[in-house]
């Protein structure tokens, strides 16, 4: 049975980490706030930027691009989103759990994130490049992917490239997902969408110049770079959420058990000074 010493000490200790895990969770509180603003501005601008090239593409005639080819797929790459810090919960945990469901044999990971690069370490699995990036990933960063996944693309090493990360639902929630890179919607496809939305908004022109071709050029690289952008302020927000839950729930946990070892505590104090009340009874009684 423990002493009330061995109590107060652990009383302490609990102390100790309950103010950790607080200011942990203030601080992943205000990243949150930025990183959810960020990533739900980013879905307005994604749609626009879809919905221009949509429209686009019914401006050109026999338009294709290389990361337009769809190949039969033999070798696949796959860009995995994790983070760079733990004490977010089971975030990363059930992100690598859909990851281990690839086939090892003919697929490509490429890593972005320190836990990312671990787990596939640990998994044995074929990795093939690791990336960092900060709390506000900048264009640069998203950039450098986006080259390296387009051009093991382009050289034929994949048949196409997923990325698998956490899509933010809101503070409470998020879940694993997957999003096609590569190779892009066909202009076919895009034809088609536009047509099906060619009701649902107002008729609008464009003026191109030189041409609707070369702007179209131009936007697919863009487009493609954005999408990781975009899969990137998904995750951070989806990160900071669970870290902030996490750490509130450790808090609570850690102030709980404050009050439990206090109950245990003042009890065994009750209990050690009933007894020497007792020896003292006692002992007058055995005076007479």
């Amino acid at each position: 049975m423990p002493s009330t010493r061995d109590i107060r000490r652990r009383i302490k200790s609990v102390k100790n980490t309950a103010q950790i895990t607080k200011a942990m969770q203030m601080v992943a509180s205000s990243k949150m706030q930025k990183a959810q603003q960020s990533a739900l501005q980013g879905r307005a601008f994604a749609k626009m930027a879809n919905d221009l090239i949509a429209h686009l593409t019914t401006e050109t005639r026999d338009y294709s691009h290389p990361l337009m080819e769809v190949r039969e797929v033999r070798k696949r790459a796959v860009v995995l989103i994790g983070t760079d810090k733990g004490l977010c919960g089971a975030l990363n945990s059930n992100l690598f759990r859909d990851a281990a469901k690839y086939d090892p044999a003919t697929t490509q990971f490429i890593a972005v994130g320190r836990k990312a690069a671990q787990f596939l370490a640990r998994a044995k699995r074929k990795l093939v490049a690791e990336f960092l990036y900060h709390d506000t990933p900048t264009y640069s960063e998203c950039q450098a992917i986006s080259k390296f996944a387009q051009d093991h693309f382009l050289k034929g090493e994949v048949d196409t490239v997923d990325v698998l990360y956490t899509r933010f639902i809101n503070t409470l929630s998020q879940r694993p997902d997957v999003r096609p890179l590569l190779p892009m919607a066909s202009v076919e496809a895009m034809k088609a969408e536009a047509a099906e939305k060619a009701e649902e908004r107002e008729s609008f022109d464009f003026l191109f110049e030189p041409d609707a071709s070369t702007v179209l050029e131009r936007l697919m690289l863009y487009l493609v770079d954005f999408r990781i952008a975009q899969l990137l302020l998904e995750a951070k927000a989806s990160e900071h959420s669970a870290r902030m839950v996490a750490m509130k729930s450790a808090t609570d946990n850690a102030n709980q058990l404050i009050k439990d070892l206090t109950l245990e505590y003042n009890k065994l104090r009750q209990a050690s000074i009933t007894k020497e009340l007792l020896e003292i009874s006692s002992a007058q009684m055995a005076l007479g």
